[in-house]
């Protein structure tokens, strides 16, 4: 099939998740996060229907589609104002890591429950003095006997009041080099030394960000997941599906703005005609639709890319994808506040907290510069200025 053109399955469940959504929506998140509660209602929803672990292998639990399919209930769900950033991670990034990397000990205590939205896990890489460079990380696990010891810190880790589990990202020291190498390690909420402390942000969402302290954390040796000698290329299995369902995220994010202020520039009449009747109006509103249709044709190529075992080819696609949609998200976001105007900035029409929210996407997993670096020196062949 080409990458392309959805097919027909696409076509069913983008509007089963659409459907979903509305029953949902912007109302629901809000009121959610208003309480400093978690959106557990949709969660578990969208689990019973099958959506959270669509990417996920069937003999455990999952749809047995790929990150095409999460992608679209991510987008869909954005579309419809209630997002769960937590797909992002739980069945993303660590079920997919442990899906082709774990044990079968570890697919069979993870998948069933990452799958049914019953367990989730949490995402470590970032830290504080080793942000966008994976090769500063300096959380390190040694071998003591059979177990393997962790001590670090992570910062801007989502959800990890509410996961299960963190995939922490740690470095080993290659035993033949001396060098360190990156490992994934499976860290249980409860572990000893592993402690959490929130972070303030002016960013209000459902899922909250923590730095994490990794205290001579004791771990079996089965909680490293995958080979000890993989390294980069197990963590850029995980970093692939982030970048795409990033771009999912922005992607729905923008279209739920840009439907608002369509609605609005419809309705809201000025000198006898509606707003949007002026192409000063129109046209900028016309140009963030096709900026989010492209973003989206690029987000599609990555998951087919993903999906059919192309990891560097899928590197490339996501890389662009995400950066097309951060860019296109903001955009569309401050379109739609300014078609509103002063209702824009009103809590009444929801576009206001956005304005944050959309700039998320613009830095994280991975900042837009960074995807520059990636593409002038990956795919243009450029000299490196690092």
């Amino acid at each position: 099939m080409s990458s392309a053109v959805e097919t027909e399955e696409h076509k069913a469940l983008r509007s089963a998740v659409a459907a979903l959504g509305a029953r949902y929506g912007r109302d629901y998140l809000a009121k959610v996060v208003a309480d400093g509660g978690h959106p557990d209602e949709l969660w578990s929803e969208a689990a019973k229907l099958g959506y959270l672990g669509v990417n996920l292998p069937e003999e455990y639990g999952g749809g047995g589609g790929g990150i095409a399919e999460l992608s679209i209930v991510l987008e869909e769900l954005g579309a419809a104002g209630c997002p769960l950033l937590m797909m992002v991670v739980s069945p993303a990034i660590c079920g997919t890591v442990i899906a082709r990397f774990g044990t079968e000990e570890q697919k069979r205590q993870w998948l069933p429950g990452l799958a049914d939205g019953t367990r989730t896990m949490a995402f470590g890489i970032t830290e504080p003095d080793a942000g966008s460079n994976s090769h500063r990380i300096t959380t390190t696990a040694r071998r003591d006997g059979t177990d393997w010891v962790l001590t670090g810190r992570k910062v801007f880790i989502s959800g990890v009041d509410i996961a299960d589990a963190t995939l922490i990202v740690g470095r080993t020291e290659d035993a033949r080099t001396g060098s360190l190498k990156p490992c994934l390690f499976i860290v249980e909420r409860d572990a000893e030394g592993f402690g959490r402390r929130p972070i303030d942000m002016e960013l209000h969402g459902a899922e909250k960000q923590f730095e994490l302290t990794l205290d001579d954390v004791r771990l079996p040796a089965d909680a490293l997941v995958g080979d000890e000698d993989a390294g980069l290329l197990q963590l850029f299995a995980g970093l692939n599906p982030e970048r795409v369902m990033t771009a999912a995220f922005a992607i729905g994010m923008g279209r739920y703005a840009l439907a608002k202020a369509v609605g609005y520039a419809r309705e809201r009449t000025v000198w006898k005609a509606p707003i949007g009747a002026h192409q000063a109006i129109a046209h900028p509103l016309a140009q963030s639709h096709i900026e989010l249709e492209l973003a989206r044709l690029m987000m599609q190529k990555a998951a087919y890319l993903y999906d059919r075992g192309d990891d560097v080819a899928a590197g490339e696609a996501a890389n662009m994808a995400k950066y097309a949609a951060g860019e296109a998200c903001v955009r569309a976001v401050d379109q739609a506040v300014h078609t509103l105007g002063g209702n824009g900035l009103t809590r009444e029409f929801g576009l206001a907290s956005l304005i944050t929210a959309s700039r998320v996407s613009r830095i994280a997993p991975v900042s837009r510069e960074m995807i520059l670096n990636y593409v002038s020196h990956q795919t243009l062949g450029l000299p490196k200025s690092y």
